[in-house]
């Protein structure tokens, strides 16, 4: 993945003896369902390196493959796939892992976007040495940057990508001097962030305001959030918090300026700046505000009702 790519780019500028790149299979993409390489992949062949794509990392032919690369080390990047012993034991030193969070926080598939849902102020990268579990080996090096409030899942990937490759160079700096230290996690303060799917984007209103601008701006800009306006689905892009007290029920439309809405929570409100409706593109608040009418709620589904919002194409 794009996560990827900033470590891989880092490997070659500093000169590694890269013996082979590994990453996912190519995976059709857009209206003509064209096959289209990862990033990753991308990076490797114009810098002429050799790429391997198995479907998986368990047959024998992969295992055979592997070995006749003899790895002193293997490096490991948002890969998504849990690498079987008879994997992790062929590089001479092991397999460091880059990891988007500070381990044991947040082990998992989406440590990115659980930072932000959770509200977490601080997050960061941790290299650690791969064994079968599940982002469960001892630490090697982390470093921590500060996450501010409004900050989306789409920047703090972007920050955490170019992070990553700073921490991994230095790992690498300490395994080549010998001065490299493994530090076991304890176990007992593991948290955990699983994959993410459309409905980690569904808005429930009678959640308290700051959950709610947490989880929008924790999937946007993918999977992305959305509630129902009138029975029409419509993604909020960028929203904030506030702690007006509200009579009104949650998931009303309480006011619309020229730059947001806002929306009763409970407790508390948010006010969104940027919303989409299906089949429409992204608006700021100024453009669509006069499609929306003051007093209705979002619901968290849809329904059969033919609400009359219209959009500019």
């Amino acid at each position: 993945p794009e996560f990827a790519v900033p470590s891989l780019e880092m490997l070659i500028k500093e000169g590694y003896n890269i013996v082979g790149v590994i990453t996912q299979t190519d995976k059709p993409k857009g209206r003509g369902e064209r096959l289209c390489c990862p990033p990753v992949k991308e990076v490797a062949l114009k810098n002429n390196l050799n790429v391997l794509q198995p479907d998986s990392v368990k047959t024998q032919e992969f295992l055979e493959q592997l070995k006749t690369l003899k790895p002193d080390v293997m490096i490991t990047v948002a890969y998504g796939k849990i690498l079987p012993q008879q994997v992790l034991d062929i590089p001479v030193y092991g397999t460091v892992n880059v990891h988007a969070s500070l381990l044991p926080l947040l082990r998992g598939a989406a440590p990115i976007h659980h930072a932000l849902i959770n509200g977490f102020t601080v997050t960061g990268i941790t290299t650690m040495m791969t064994d079968r579990g599940m982002d469960t080996g001892d630490i090697l090096l982390s470093e921590e940057i500060p996450v501010h409030d409004r900050m989306n899942v789409g920047e703090l990937h972007d920050i955490l990508a170019e992070l990553g490759a700073k921490v991994l160079k230095e790992t690498l700096e300490k395994l080549n001097e010998g001065t490299l230290k493994r530090i076991p996690q304890d176990h007992s303060k593991a948290t955990y962030a699983p994959m993410v799917d459309k409905e980690t984007g569904r808005i429930d209103w009678n959640k308290p305001a700051i959950d709610i601008h947490n989880r929008i701006r924790g999937v946007t800009p993918w999977p992305g959030a959305y509630t129902f306006y009138e029975g029409k689905r419509m993604k909020l892009i960028q929203s904030y918090y506030t702690d007006r007290i509200t009579d009104a029920e949650p998931g009303t439309l309480l006011e619309i300026t020229k730059d947001y809405i806002e929306i009763a929570a409970n407790p508390g409100t948010v006010m969104i700046y940027e919303i989409q409706f299906e089949n429409c593109r992204c608006m700021p608040i100024g453009v669509c505000g006069h499609n929306l009418e003051k007093g209705i709620v979002l619901k968290p589904y849809g329904n059969n009702s033919k609400g009359g919002v219209s959009c500019v194409l």
